[in-house]
């Protein structure tokens, strides 16, 4: 059994090894440049463990565990574009690097990329792969429509929040979590409870991604502190602290929504203590760890021993302790 640290190195001197020597290399350099900021790998190590399971060697599917990776920074790389965001894991996005067009251009690239790597399963899966990613791949893309028709809303609840984050961001790791098991040959009610266990942590998972916007380090996290505050970004945080505030609390909230001049870091520094006053913190904190539960479950569902199970256990454990 591989542990989490080793299928990093696994996955990174993989990604490192990939030749970009196809014209025009304007092209594909945004496109080495994003895979070559780093970052946690966390959708090819959830696809790569699940597989590991049932099998002893998962680098045999390393180049479609790969393909996960190159396709989540597809996504990135076009979020960042329309969110205007100018780092990502404290570097300069590629829009901000190059150009806008540039972003589309390459990102588009990746995507074909992504195919390109997933296709190298085993011939006999390629039909329910395929299905499953090009599935999963219309979903994120609904809930990142979601997320950009949220930005026009002010009634937007949580149940409708936690609908949005499912789509844009739980359903991949699902899809890497099934995709392992499938390409494992395990049983379609296995490859089912190991697809909800990976949903249930990434909606875990991207809770945490909110709490950690206004309460985590912006050395470790890599990204500018409050900048879902400075944006009035519908997060599971804003929305809580909507519905939990009283009236006076709302009005405040209110103002800084609505104030178009504004001191940054005065902004983030008043909705952050009325988060602080409301209990939003807390609330946040809850809401992550029942979803993490819930995909503990699933997984204990999984019918394997648990010494088999230990490793993805213990990468999940250790996503819901991140500070980045």
């Amino acid at each position: 059994m591989y542990t989490s640290k080793e299928l990093l190195e696994i996955v990174n001197h993989y990604l490192d090894s990939l030749a970009y020597d196809r014209k025009p290399a304007s092209l594909y350099e945004p496109i080495k440049y994003v895979l070559d900021l780093g970052g946690k790998r966390i959708r090819p190590i959830l696809m790569l463990l699940s597989y590991n399971l049932y099998k002893d060697n998962p680098k045999d599917i390393l180049s479609s565990a790969c393909a996960l990776e190159t396709y989540h920074n597809y996504t990135l790389l076009h979020d960042d574009l329309m969110d205007e965001a100018p780092l990502r894991r404290g570097q300069q996005t590629v829009h901000k690097k190059w150009n806008d067009n540039q972003a589309v251009l390459s990102g588009d690239s990746m995507l074909v990329l992504a195919y390109e790597r997933l296709a190298k399963c085993d011939a006999k899966h390629l039909e329910a792969v395929l299905h499953l990613f090009t599935e999963t791949a219309l979903q994120i893309g609904e809930g990142q429509q979601y997320d950009m028709e949220f930005e026009m809303r002010n009634d937007v609840t949580v149940e409708e929040y936690i609908e949005m984050i499912r789509l844009k961001t739980s359903v991949l790791l699902a899809c890497a979590t099934k995709m392992g098991a499938i390409l494992a040959d395990a049983s379609k009610e296995d490859a089912e409870n190991l697809y909800k266990f990976g949903e249930q942590i990434g909606l875990a998972f991207q809770l945490q991604d909110d709490y950690l916007d206004v309460y985590g380090d912006a050395k470790v996290f890599g990204k500018k502190i409050g900048g879902d505050i400075t944006s009035n970004k519908k997060t599971y945080m804003l929305i809580t602290a909507f519905n939990q505030a009283n009236a006076e609390q709302r009005a405040e909230l209110e103002k800084w929504i609505n104030k178009n001049d504004f001191d940054t870091e005065e902004k983030i520094a008043a909705v952050t203590r009325l988060y602080n006053e409301i209990g939003v913190d807390k609330l946040a904190k809850e809401k992550m760890d029942f979803y993490y539960e819930q995909g503990k479950k699933f997984l204990d569902a999984v019918k394997l021993p648990n010494e088999r199970k230990e490793a993805l256990a213990t990468y999940a454990a250790e996503m819901m302790k991140r500070q980045r």
